[in-house]
């Protein structure tokens, strides 16, 4: 009796499993795997869970991994960003280019940014990734000691063109390896941990830039020692990186194999894969007709235009209130503390709300007295919030290896778009107010505020889509609780799109 209950069981069960390959399977996501075409992840755990981890041992293992990837994640970040913006210190310690070649130098890192972003993703899919970021931090360092050697426009323009393509792989690779290693209530948080850095950096940096300034430069002028000890620093970093950043859970050599292992199990029910090295063209064309790129597209250039222009002229505004050059360098320092709060607090919201959120201020324009203009750049300095949140709304919200490198770049590739607009956003012939540049920020921040309410709302209306489809499948292939949690697993290294895989939840 109970031998044939067990084969009618069985049979059951083959039945169950051979519906999953109908007519409609390909469409859901639902059809046969090819592990060949799977994740890198497969090479370590199977289709299905096999090994189950307490707990405990789940939070020791997060903690370890704190400790190695967003705290060498943020030395990159402190590194880049100080980088990134050491012509903005430059500019008032002697830096023999103004005017107009000025704004040319300055969008010259964002033309270099722009034109290498989507080569460089597609790079780093086929390379050991947190290799290929290192390379490229070492050779930005190098470019960056490059500056102290030179004084025409030209060579100040080739620098910074060669350190915007360096700088463009940073964001991207470090998205993709919080994506790998944490789960999607937990990435907003260690992104904001990085991001952070460029709030502290401007901190930092007035401090150093302070220091410097009271050298008198007979030997070398200020702003050369700046780029020489920047420049210095990146290559510490980008060493650190080559030895001690994984890759990917699959590679990550501070671990050992169980927690290898239980670091994969540990996202399976994410549905966000890890690495895949094969290029898919399916994957970059859905990325392309996927409206919530667009979406992604343009919140991005709405807040990367402020970006440029107050990353590259903040400390002109303020010297323009009249504060003299070396009261400029310490009063921006502020704005960075409380752009870096606000950064801090949106990550752990996100991640406690498992809602990508970005409070937005406004600084205020035309008041009487310096102090209170002072106090309204400072308020400017909370929309940075915005774009670690871009970065974890793409870290949570895309899969398929192929399409979240695509989406990846894109992002970036409109952030520096819109940073070289920013650039030209306060000209010369408007100083020392600069109304039509204030003006256009405040315009542009507000229209994110709307655009962002649109994407959640994209976001909510595909969850519930997507309730009623798998309650829907559910119901027709007779699947029981058990079988969906063994289907969703099944889904997890697969290496499919957010759009195939029927299991893929969208954070709003």
């Amino acid at each position: 009796m109970s031998s044939e209950s067990g084969a009618v069981r069985n049979s059951d069960r083959v039945e169950k499993n051979s519906q999953l390959h109908d007519g409609s399977d390909e469409k859901l996501g639902l059809d046969f795997f090819d592990g060949a075409n799977g994740d890198e992840a497969l090479q370590l755990v199977g289709i299905e869970a096999k090994e189950h981890f307490s707990e405990e041992y789940n939070r020791k293992l997060r903690r370890k991994l704190d400790f190695f990837i967003p705290t060498i994640s943020a030395a990159v970040y402190f590194s880049q960003y100080l980088d990134k913006t050491s012509l903005n210190y430059a500019s008032i310690m002697g830096f023999p280019i103004v005017g107009q070649h000025y704004n040319l130098v300055s969008m010259a890192f964002y033309l270099g940014y722009l034109f290498w972003e989507f080569p460089t993703v597609y790079i780093s899919q086929k390379l050991r990734l947190a290799k290929y970021l290192g390379a490229n931090i070492v050779v930005w360092g190098i470019l960056l000691m490059l500056h102290a050697s030179t004084n025409n426009f030209g060579a100040f323009f080739a620098l910074r063109f060669l350190l915007g393509m360096c700088e463009s792989c940073v964001a991207p690779c470090l998205i993709l390896i919080i994506s790998m290693f944490y789960k999607k209530d937990e990435q907003a948080t260690r992104i904001s941990w990085f991001y952070v850095m460029n709030g502290l950096t401007s901190v930092f940096g007035g401090f150093m830039a302070y220091g410097i300034s009271f050298y008198d430069g007979k030997l070398i002028p200020t702003y050369k020692i700046v780029y020489l000890l920047l420049g210095g620093l990146a290559i510490l970093v980008g060493v650190v990186v080559l030895i001690w950043l994984p890759d990917s859970p699959v590679h990550a050599h501070m671990l050992t194999r169980e927690e290898r292992i239980a670091a994969l199990e540990r996202v399976r029910n994410d549905q966000g894969g890890t690495e895949n090295k094969t290029l898919k063209t399916e994957q970059i064309k859905e990325a392309l007709t996927d409206v919530r790129t667009w979406l992604i597209v343009l919140s991005t250039v709405l807040t990367s235009i402020p970006n440029g222009a107050l990353s590259n002229f903040s400390n002109i505004i303020i010297k323009t209130f009249g504060y003299t050059s070396k009261q400029t360098l310490i009063l921006s320092t502020p704005g960075g503390i409380i752009g870096s709060a606000m950064v801090i607090f949106c990550g752990w919201y996100s991640d406690k709300k498992v809602e990508p959120t970005c409070p937005i201020m406004i600084g205020l324009n035309g008041a009487g007295h310096k102090g209170a203009l002072l106090f309204a750049s400072y308020l400017t300095g909370t929309f940075g919030s915005a774009l670690s949140t871009i970065y974890a709304y793409n870290a949570s919200n895309t899969s398929g290896h192929t399409k979240k490198v695509t989406i990846n770049a894109m992002t970036m590739a409109t952030f520096s778009v819109g940073n070289i607009i920013g650039t030209e956003i306060f000209q010369p012939k408007d100083a020392p107010a600069y109304i039509p540049g204030k003006t256009a920020i405040m315009v542009l921040l507000i229209v994110q505020i709307i655009v962002s309410f649109l994407l959640r709302w994209v976001n909510i209306h595909l969850n519930k889509q997507r309730q009623a489809k798998l309650a829907e499948e559910k119901a027709r292939r007779g699947w029981t609780d058990a079988d969906v949690q063994r289907e969703r697993e099944r889904h997890a290294f697969a290496d499919l799109t957010d759009k195939q895989n029927l299991f893929f939840v969208y954070t709003a």
